[in-house]
């Protein structure tokens, strides 16, 4: 399958974006200029520059204490740093470093292309070790989407499914759950599925709701 239409119409979006002033994604800030820093770092002098490609996956790898994060969009981002990307796509590239998938996901969603899938149909598919996931009840599905994909401490991710097709996520505020609210300036994260992450930590739980041995 040929990806460059779709290569190019992120890259129309991404510049729109610019254009337009909507200018943060994430904890990232964009420049007009093609530059890319921590939204927390806008008034710092002192940054150190990275590359693209190397710098930006480095960035994206650890926080500020070294620490792996396995989550792209955890809103633990290491700060310090600057990418002064020499082109559109450039910068593009950078982004889907830091933040893999959030303009085709945008784009697909502004073109009605995008397709959640709530969090029942997702573990309902899981086979193996993490089959057990379908014991998960939905009291037990609402309090681990609360924890684990909060915006303060979990993900940054916009969430557009449901815990089942008909039945909507309540333990989380509603602004998290829809796009309407989204600000001017800002360029989405969204999650149209629930995470591996989620998925691995669903297990320990659903294991505790299997019949007790006598």
């Amino acid at each position: 399958m040929d990806d460059a239409p779709l290569v190019f119409a992120n890259r129309v979006l991404l510049k729109k974006c610019l254009d337009s002033g909507r200018l943060l994604i994430g904890q990232v800030l964009l420049g007009t200029d093609y530059s890319l820093r921590h939204a927390d770092d806008a008034d710092r002098y002192d940054l150190t520059p990275y590359s693209v490609s190397s710098g930006a996956r480095l960035i994206a790898r650890y926080d500020d204490e070294g620490n792996f994060r396995p989550l792209k969009t955890a809103p633990n981002l290491r700060r310090g740093w600057l990418i002064r990307a020499a082109s559109l796509e450039e910068m593009e590239l950078a982004l889907e470093h830091l933040y893999p998938s959030a303009l085709g996901l945008w784009n697909a969603f502004l073109t009605k292309n995008l397709h959640a899938t709530s969090m029942r149909e997702t573990l309902d598919r899981q086979t193996g070790m993490y089959r057990i996931t379908q014991l998960l009840t939905p009291l037990q599905a609402g309090e681990l989407v609360a924890r684990c994909c909060r915006s303060d401490g979990g993900c940054l991710r916009s969430i557009l499914w449901g815990l089942a097709p008909a039945e909507p996520i309540t333990s989380l505020p509603e602004s998290k759950l829809s796009l309407e609210s989204l600000p001017a300036g800002r360029i989405p994260l969204i999650c149209r599925e629930l995470c591996n992450l989620v998925v691995a930590a669903a297990r320990p739980i659903a294991k505790g709701n299997l019949p007790k041995k006598e």
